[in-house]
């Protein structure tokens, strides 16, 4: 039997839970989540989880922070001066809006705080600092690719697992 091994396209399908039981993610309702492994697609504790297990196979974990998005760092706070913004465009707090790196990369910012001169942006990922709890299913196995991939390229759909939201030490942002 065919087991998950470095390089292999897995198919999961998958439930995710934060510590008070609240589900941040899930596939139900929607096609599994695929990625390859050792691509570094995923979070590295979900992808090791995943390491060994067979086609059909069921399990439950649960990743400390360090191994998840990381603690959050109060640093990937970034203050801009409201005039960067477009006079067309009116924030709330809340808001998440796009920033690019000086490679280009788009990184997501949730706006946190907000006065007449300046506009405060979050750029943890939303799940920093929290243990995370998966119960998944792998449902498919597979040498080469059996989805289009879609979202931020990464072939998943930014939710979970997704390396998109920028982590610790990436590059920081240089305009709005």
């Amino acid at each position: 039997m065919q087991k998950v091994d470095n390089g292999i396209f897995v198919s999961v399908a998958y439930t995710g839970t934060l510590e008070n039981g609240e589900v941040f993610d899930t596939s139900e309702g929607r096609r599994p989540l695929e990625f390859q492994t050792g691509a570094g697609q995923l979070i590295k504790g979900f992808e090791d989880a995943v390491i060994g297990m067979s086609l059909n196979e069921k399990k439950e974990f649960t990743l400390m922070p360090e191994d998840a998005y990381g603690m959050r760092d109060e640093s990937r706070l970034q203050v801009f001066p409201r005039s960067d913004l477009p006079a067309s465009v009116e924030p709330k707090v809340g808001d998440t809006m796009a920033f690019s790196t000086p490679e280009g990369q788009q990184i997501p910012a949730r706006l946190i705080k907000m006065d007449a001169e300046n506009l405060t942006f979050d750029l943890n990922h939303p799940l920093a600092g929290e243990s995370l709890t998966f119960a998944i299913e792998v449902v498919g196995l597979s040498d080469t690719p059996t989805q289009e991939s879609h979202g931020c390229g990464s072939g998943c759909d930014c939710s979970s697992g997704c390396s998109c939201w920028p982590k610790p030490g990436d590059n920081e942002l240089t305009a709005i």
